[in-house]
């Protein structure tokens, strides 16, 4: 009997391994909750002591000071004491700690001490946060959810757009009802197109109008002009489109000022206009110039009339999604007037510091570090700032090419007409010829 329990043991071991593995691969989520979470829990309480002694987290109920004679000695407390810590607490793909700190201590002892919780704990990553004074929020993500984003779920409303999946394995959202202007920052094959492509895919189905500015001569844009109510491929045509986007913009104001409204989103729903969602692709292309009086002349109009719908367009349903390679003040100072109206921020791989910092360091510095340190072969994954302030690592979907102008080609009967941009460009083509 002894060699047929071994073997049946033996069998029923390599049958939990066999299933253990099938559903760590096709269920991560189950297989956290049953086997990650409870190996994860066990880790962080058995090493918690240890790694507060090693990273400098524990403190000593005496200063680590002391008088010997007229000397003052000073060396490393005997008895040192732990943070105190609350049990782990489960998340969908990780767990969370609130720590209480000692006197003296701030959040950024432990945010130096995240290296040291990732190889203790055995984790992806930890994120060290302070939700109020006195507490420290370790954030543990088990695993990587950016090396395979799933498609989440976010809610269907107007002018709300899933991009992809963040770091926490929640839905990436961009909702332009509550952060109007996005700001995309990234380099040469990073996955910035491929964000404006699937931000496109999200709203053609939407009642708004896109609005494309392209000054490469529309190779971007130009694949989804069936959906777009105006396109403009050189510096002159945008100048146009924005000039005509501003006259718009004077009669959203005149409508509300007439119903007594301070939006147009208070407006009766058969009063109210159409969303307009403007989609500049490399902002740099409209504000250098050649050196020339008509160069310098449309650089500067641009620059206006970009800050003018920056500042009044979130009440009026006027949305501004700017990107570029390369964001700095170099290009103008009407670049750093027009991020201050930006609040959305996107930073894919950059080429140079400067436009990490232009695109997040005004609001986190963290941030920047995180920003800088994607590599080439993570195209798509970005640093993105949320409506609550904050910020996260995420990465858009992959949307193909094909799938994209398939679907800005099924919906280009939604295309709203803008009159105002249509004799504009209508006009600037009479001029040309």
């Amino acid at each position: 009997m002894g060699p047929i329990l071994l073997a049946l043991a033996l069998a029923v071991l390599a049958w939990v391994l066999v299933v253990g593995d099938l559903v760590r691969r096709h269920r991560p989520v189950w297989h956290w909750y049953l086997v990650g979470y409870p190996l994860t829990v066990c880790r962080v309480l058995a090493t918690w002591r240890k790694v507060a002694l090693l990273n400098d987290l524990a403190v000593s109920r005496r200063p680590p000071r002391g008088l010997l004679g007229d000397l003052v000695v000073k060396g490393d407390p005997l008895r040192p004491i732990t943070p105190r810590m609350s049990f782990p607490r489960v998340t969908r793909m990780g767990l969370r700690v609130m720590v209480r700190l000692h006197a003296g201590q701030t959040p950024a002892t432990y945010m130096k001490a995240a290296d040291a919780l990732v190889h203790a704990w055995k984790v992806h990553a930890v994120r060290v946060t302070s939700p109020e004074r006195g507490l420290v929020l370790l954030t543990a993500t088990a695993t990587d959810p950016l090396q395979r984003p799933g498609l989440a779920m976010a809610p269907a409303e107007l002018l709300c757009a899933l991009i992809g999946v963040l770091e926490s394995g929640g839905a990436w959202v961009m909702n332009l009802r509550l952060v109007p202007h996005w700001l995309i920052a990234g380099a040469t094959r990073s996955g910035k197109s491929t964000l404006l492509a699937r931000l496109i895919t999200q709203l053609a189905p939407q009642s708004v109008a896109l609005v494309g500015i392209d000054c490469k001569g529309g190779m971007e844009l130009g694949l989804f002009a069936g959906r777009l109510s105006a396109l403009a491929t050189c510096r002159r045509e945008a100048v146009a489109v924005l000039s005509a986007l501003a006259v718009d913009m004077q009669d959203r104001m005149s409508a509300c000022r007439a119903a007594g409204v301070r939006s147009i989103w208070e407006l009766p729903e058969k009063l109210r206009p159409v969303p307009v969602v403007v989609i500049v692709d490399e902002i740099a292309e409209l504000y250098l110039s050649d050196g020339t009086r008509e160069s310098k002349a449309e650089a500067e109009q641009c620059s206006t009339l970009l800050l003018r719908l920056a500042q009044l367009g979130a009440a009026l349903g006027l949305h501004l999604v700017v990107a570029g390679q390369r964001v700095g003040s170099d290009l103008g100072p009407g670049v750093t007037a027009l991020r201050a109206q930006l609040g959305g921020r996107i930073c894919h791989r950059v080429n140079d510091p400067g436009t990490a910092e232009m695109t997040l360091g005004d609001l986190n510095k963290d941030a920047v570090a995180v920003a800088q340190s994607i590599t080439a072969e993570e195209r798509g994954v970005a640093v993105c700032t949320g409506p609550d302030g904050g910020w996260s690592r995420a990465r858009s979907h992959l949307t193909p090419t094909e799938e994209a102008v398939s679907t800005a080609r099924k919906h280009a009967a939604m295309t709203p007409d803008l009159p105002a941009i249509t004799r504009a460009l209508a006009v600037l083509e009479g001029e040309s010829k």
